[in-house]
Order: C-alpha cells, then structure tokens, then sequence
C-alpha cells in the first residue's frame, strides 16, 4: 500500500492549462455568430409554421438577435470559473499508478457542508458524520489488515486504539473541536 497521506494528494500544485487563442478573430466571431443566429431563425420559422404559426421575419431575427446579446453579456459578467484540480500520477508501493484529480477533490469537498452542518449539533454529527468516519476506519482496516470492526472487533480495537475506538463507538455528548477532529483523522491516517 502506498505512505500517501491525505495532505499530499491535495497539496497538488493547481497548474492551469494553457488558453488557446480564438482562430479567425473579432470577424470569424462575428461570423460564427451570424451563422448561429441564422439557423436559429431557420429553426423557429420551420417550427412555427409545422405548427401554423405566422410571425414576421424581423421580429424573430431582432428576437434572436437580442437573446444572443443577453447570452454574451452575462457570460461576460459572469466570475470566472473555478480552477481545476490538477490531476497528478500517483505510484503506488505495488508499481501501480493512479490519477488523482476531480474525484478526489469532489470527496473530499464533500466532507465541508456536512461538517459545517453538524458542526454544533450533537445529533446531527451523530448521523452524519461519525457513520461516514466509522466507514473510514473500516476502510483503511479492510485495506491494510484485511478486516472490520464488525468482522474482528477485538483486532480492530486493538488496530484503532481505545481513544479512537471509543470514539466510533459511543459518541460523545458534543460534537468534537477542529482540533480534536484532525487529531482523529491522524490516528486513521495511522492504521
């Protein structure tokens, strides 16, 4: 299995591709635009008269016309999109190599609202968060001991720990500290 910890996969320095530059410029723009309006227009007057609809043909240019206007100009406004996670090629210790990227910044975004939810709720972290932590703790035991804590609890007690068991266990009357939070997280980076 692989030493990798959590920090090093996501300490991944974000490099951002290269912009290609528009072929045909400011007229092949205007061009492309043109021609996209007019098979819009295409389009509707087909449509509505399949339908027996007669509008006047002005009207639907200076419609589509106006929309592909409003679709620019928020497009324009709009902030720019978030960068990308980098994917990075990760060896394994068995010589296998695996992509990070997306889906690793996806699950471990995924982790931010319900944490911020549960954060001052017992309950709440109770039943969303400790499953999923519990989960962890299954998983990394499974991976690198071949076991669960529901297979072999006394082994896997031993594997976590009393102070992590316990946690999994009986959940405590609040919701645990950031501090205390990544102190758990380094004793299942441990196992």
């Amino acid at each position: 299995m692989s030493s990798t910890s959590i920090d090093d996969l996501l300490s991944a320095e974000e490099d951002r591709p290269p912009r290609r530059p528009r072929s045909g410029g400011r007229v092949g723009q205007v061009l492309r635009t043109l021609v996209a309006v007019a098979a819009v227009v295409v389009v509707l007057v087909a449509g509505l008269r399949a339908v027996g609809l007669r509008v006047s043909l002005l009207v639907l240019v200076a419609g589509v016309v106006a929309l592909f206007a409003v679709r620019r100009i928020v497009a324009s406004l709009a902030p720019p999109p978030q960068p990308r996670a980098a994917a990075r090629r990760v060896e394994m210790d068995d010589g296998t190599v695996i992509s990070t990227g997306d889906a690793l910044r996806t699950a471990i975004n995924g982790w931010e609202r319900p944490l911020d939810w549960a954060s001052g709720n017992r309950e709440r972290f109770a039943e969303r968060i400790l499953p999923r932590l519990g989960e962890l703790a299954d998983e990394r035991l499974r991976q690198r001991h071949g076991l669960t804590r529901d297979s072999d609890p006394a082994r896997a007690r031993a594997l976590l720990g009393d102070p992590l068991w316990t946690f999994l266990a009986a959940p405590s009357r609040r919701p645990p500290s950031p501090r205390d939070l990544a102190a758990i997280v380094a004793e299942l980076e441990k196992i």
